[in-house]
């Protein structure tokens, strides 16, 4: 008998072993069985969405990473100004503080900005600090050119995925949540598949054996990883990420 899919599996869980499961339909000589036509129909379409969706939550979730990254550069290069402002050195301490006056009128509170307004205003300070007056100032400062160019660096990795962030965004209406799709494909593999499997292969062993020693195997495989992670006593998150 083929095992039940656990609910507990993860969206990814889910996502992995369903593209599995449709991969060996296809390559299991069965597609003139009308009945496993019409299940295979609604399983694979919503397996298609929740792998729309798990990447659309993967975009989202690389862009955040991203812009992480540029308040950390936004942070070093303010302290970095605020330390050399205070270099007994008269020439660099007035570098640092011309920089660091250019720098306030931004603030760290850019970083508590929406990403549109943050990128903007990284933007106007990357403007002020490339004009030649500053790149005199900032060649004083040890080591702001390098703290200037990683923060350049970090707003172009950021601006980079902005069309995929904003795709994403847009879709955030339109996609159903990665969670009900992933039990809706748990209830497909569970009501539909499984029910027809277990009772086809004992009518006709040597036509539908193989390919449900392959359905079992999949969901078998998949629910130990799930009771493992039980056993680990990992707590699950019920959200569209591990869901």
């Amino acid at each position: 008998m083929i095992p039940l899919f656990m609910m507990t599996s993860r969206v990814t869980e889910v996502d992995g072993s369903a593209l599995r499961i449709n991969n060996a339909f296809q390559n299991s000589g069965l597609n003139t069985d009308s009945n496993l036509v019409k299940i295979f129909e609604p399983l694979q379409n919503a397996s298609a969405l929740l792998s729309a969706a798990i990447n659309r939550l993967k975009v989202k979730s690389e862009q955040q990473t991203k812009d992480e990254v540029r308040d950390e550069k936004i942070t070093g290069l303010y302290y970095l100004l605020v330390s050399f402002s205070h270099h007994p050195d008269a020439q660099i301490q007035q570098a640092a503080l011309n920089l660091l006056g250019i720098f306030d009128k931004y603030g760290l509170a850019m970083k508590d900005e929406g990403y549109t307004t943050e990128s903007s205003l990284v933007n106007s300070l990357q403007g002020d600090f490339s004009k030649p007056e500053q790149q005199a100032n900032i060649a004083l400062v040890p080591q702001c050119a390098e703290y200037i160019a990683a923060l350049d660096a970090a707003q172009t990795d950021f601006e980079n995925t902005r069309v995929a962030f904003e795709t994403a965004r847009a879709e955030e209406g339109t996609l159903e949540n990665a969670t009900a799709l992933k039990k809706e494909v748990i209830s497909l593999i569970n009501g539909q598949l499984v029910s027809y499997l277990n009772v086809m292969v004992q009518l006709d062993e040597p036509a539908y054996g193989a390919f449900a020693r392959m359905v079992e195997e999949i969901i078998s495989a998949n629910n130990e990883v799930v009771k493992k992670r039980r056993k680990q006593e990992e707590p699950e998150e019920e959200n569209p990420v591990t869901g």
